[in-house]
């Protein structure tokens, strides 16, 4: 499995182990984003999310090193650190890969338990290795925020993708969201209205070929 790296973008995925969901009330959704608010945000950009009851799909860009080694030093200082001067010790790549991936594993933790102690379960519920694919260029990472919108469509979970309440379109649309970078998203896709006319034009071709494979 590639390690996530600095200064990188990926669409990032997960689904549950097995036949079960993830999210079965508003609340669990609530919850997943306080606390992917507070284990993914100091990390990585985020530009695009979508909960669906038994996966998720993400569009983020991992900080640039010097940020993650800030966030990795101040948070070993703060918590766990021993050491004197920690401030002075060399932080490796290795240590940032890891913390990058450590973050991922507290939130799937911490959404876990919290999940299995409130529904009376055991065991693990997302998949152990999530997917992630880098983002090499533009145009796959706009098709990559588009998907990620348009999946609950995809998946039938309702008829048309601005239905759908826990997706980051309508943040991003109304410019009123705490997670999404949406300035820098609606620059990358030159404007508001344009970010709306491509998910559009997306959404309806998508339709098409269900009309044409029937």
């Amino acid at each position: 499995m590639e390690k996530l790296q600095p200064n990188s973008s990926y669409h990032i995925f997960n689904h549950a182990n097995g036949f079960e969901n993830i999210f079965i009330e508003d609340e669990n959704y609530r919850f997943f984003l306080d606390k992917y608010n507070q284990y993914i945000l100091p990390i990585a950009e985020t530009y695009a999310y979508c909960l669906l009851p038994n996966h998720f799909h993400l569009v983020v860009r991992i900080r640039r090193r010097e940020v993650l080694e800030e966030v990795f030093r101040n948070f070993k200082s703060t918590n766990f650190s021993k050491v004197q001067n920690f401030e002075k010790v060399e932080v490796t790549d290795n240590m940032i890969e890891y913390y990058i991936s450590k973050q991922f594993a507290n939130l799937f933790s911490c959404y876990t338990q919290s999940f299995n102690k409130v529904n009376k379960r055991r065991g693990s519920l997302f998949l152990k290795n999530f997917r992630r694919e880098p983002i090499k260029n533009k145009a796959y990472f706009m098709n990559a925020v588009i998907y990620t919108h348009r999946n609950p469509v995809h998946h039938a979970f309702c008829d048309r993708y601005t239905d759908w309440s826990y997706t980051s379109f309508c943040e991003i649309k109304e410019r009123n969201s705490q997670i999404i970078e949406v300035d820098k998203l609606l620059r990358m896709f030159g404007g508001r209205d344009s970010f709306i006319d491509l998910h559009e034009q997306s959404a309806n071709k998508f339709r098409e070929s269900l009309i044409a494979d029937l």
